[in-house]
C-alpha cells in the first residue's frame, strides 16, 4: 500500500440519531472526542480529536453500502439495516462486534382488535408492509404463512389503518407510536442493537490503525 494511503485518517460511518448519540461514549471511552454534532451542523465529514480519525455522516441503511465499497473504512449500523445489506450482499462485511446500543426489536404488529393468531395458521396468506422485506420473508416462511410484501420507507403505522396491510414489520422501541396509532406488537421476531462493521480489504491493509480502535471500542461495549 502506498505511504499516501497510510497518511490517509480512517473514516468511520455514521448515521444521525440515536446510533451517534450512543456512539460518542464509545468514542470517548477511546480517548476520542468529535468536534461537531452532526444534528446542528450541515457538515458531512467530521473530524476527531484524534488525526488518525475522521467521520462521515450518511443515511442508516448507507452505512453498509459506504463501508462495503471502502468509501469507509469502518461504520456503526443497525442489525436490521445489516439482515437487509446482507441479503444483497452476502459476506460482503466484517462484523466483529455487538456495541450493545440502539437496543429495540424487529416485530410484527396489527391493528386492535385484529386477529393475529387465526391469520397466521398454516398456508394463509398475509400482506405485510415493511422497510424490512428480507427479515419479514425469513420470519413468515419459517411459520409456513404466505406473504405479500409490500416495501414501504416511513409511517408505516399508517398501512394497516387504511386497508394497505394485514400487519407490519417495524423496529419497536418504547411502543408508543404504536399505541398512539390503535395499533398492538404482537410477535417479536428478533431483538435489535448497533454493530461495529469493517471492510474487508481494510482490515488487512490497514489493521495496524484499525485494530487499537476495535479492542477499544470492544472494551467499551462490554461496560
Amino acid at each position: 500500500m502506498s505511504s499516501q494511503a497510510l497518511a490517509r485518517p480512517l473514516t468511520m460511518a455514521l448515521s444521525k440519531g440515536r446510533i451517534f448519540e450512543e456512539t460518542l461514549p464509545l468514542l470517548e471511552a477511546a480517548g476520542i472526542r468529535v468536534s461537531e454534532n452532526p444534528e446542528q451542523s450541515r457538515k458531512l465529514i467530521i473530524a476527531t480529536s484524534d488525526p488518525n480519525l475522521r467521520l462521515i455522516i450518511v443515511r442508516a441503511s448507507d452505512v453498509p453500502t459506504y463501508v462495503e465499497y471502502g468509501a469507509a473504512d469502518l461504520g456503526i449500523a443497525g442489525k436490521d439495516v445489516l439482515i437487509e445489506h446482507a441479503a444483497q450482499h452476502p459476506g460482503g462485511l466484517y462484523q466483529p462486534i455487538d456495541l450493545n446500543i440502539a437496543k429495540c426489536r424487529l416485530a410484527v404488529a396489527v391493528r386492535k382488535g385484529f386477529d393475529y393468531s387465526a391469520a397466521v395458521h398454516q398456508g394463509a396468506r398475509l400482506r405485510v408492509a415493511t422497510k424490512y422485506t428480507q427479515a419479514a420473508r425469513e420470519h413468515f416462511a419459517a411459520k409456513g404463512v404466505y406473504v405479500d410484501l409490500i416495501k414501504l420507507y416511513g409511517s408505516m403505522e399508517l398501512a394497516p389503518l387504511v386497508g394497505l396491510a394485514d400487519a407490519i414489520v417495524d423496529l419497536v422501541s418504547t411502543g408508543n407510536t404504536l399505541k398512539a396509532n390503535d395499533l398492538v406488537a404482537v410477535e417479536d421476531i428478533m431483538p435489535i442493537s448497533s454493530r461495529l462493521v469493517v471492510n474487508r480489504a481494510a482490515l488487512k491493509t490497514r489493521h495496524a490503525q484499525l485494530q487499537p480502535l476495535l479492542d477499544a471500542f470492544e472494551r467499551a461495549s462490554r461496560k
